[in-house]
């Protein structure tokens, strides 16, 4: 088997390798809302209601993945529905899975080892999210080429990424991090950011790609 076959549409597309994307990442996403879930309620303890929405970004990116690789297996499993509002609403998934899973899945990973470097610990546990959260990233950019969404999806779910920036560090609901990282909180905003910013990039340059495939095999 040739390394090409392990990113080609046979096997990220087989129902086999779906089913085990949908497990693995549903699986993911219900561990990721238990790790923060203390930080949860402290925030419903001591802040508006709506707050919470903005505190679990990793989870929330790999539940999101988890809807955009359903949307696949149903691609194959029954007739895809063409509804302007279904088409809409799985525009809407797609970008949001892209932008907030390649974001949030690099972010993570940097900073469990920039606190590493300032001397934090990283345990079984670090060793694990980096290996996790790479995945997200990388299974973003892997799937990518059969998203659907337009212009308008990611119009919106960068709105909401900014927000979420700001209201991780201008409302101080951002993950929790090490204290060897705290006196670094203005760089990791930029940091953030500029994540933000180059995940909302890819996903206009896919789309821009797309298109231009499309107008060249209908003309």
């Amino acid at each position: 088997m040739s390394i090409s076959y392990l990113w080609s549409s046979n096997f990220l597309r087989s129902k086999r390798m779906l089913w085990l994307l949908f497990i693995s990442n549903l699986l993911g996403t219900i561990y990721g809302y238990e790790w923060y879930w203390i930080q949860m309620v402290d925030t419903l303890a001591e802040n508006p209601i709506w707050y919470v929405l903005f505190v679990p970004d990793s989870p929330t990116a790999s539940l999101f993945f988890t809807l955009s690789v359903g949307y696949l297996i149903v691609d194959r499993s029954l007739t895809k529905p063409t509804s302007k509002l279904y088409k809409a609403i799985r525009g809407f998934v797609e970008a949001f899975a892209l932008i907030t899973s390649f974001k949030y899945g690099i972010w993570a990973v940097t900073m469990i080892w920039a606190g590493a470097w300032q001397g934090a610990s990283v345990g079984w546990d670090g060793w694990m999210l980096t290996a996790s959260h790479l995945a997200m990233a990388v299974e973003a950019l892997l799937f990518v080429r059969w998203y659907s969404y337009r212009l308008p999806a990611i119009v919106i779910v960068a709105l909401w990424t900014f927000w979420n920036d700001f209201m991780d560090y201008e409302r101080g609901v951002f993950p929790r991090l090490q204290r060897e990282l705290h006196p670094y909180l203005g760089t990791i905003q930029f940091f953030t950011i500029c994540l933000s910013i180059i995940g909302i990039w890819i996903a206009i340059t896919c789309f821009l790609v797309r298109e231009k495939k499309l107008l060249k095999a209908s003309t």
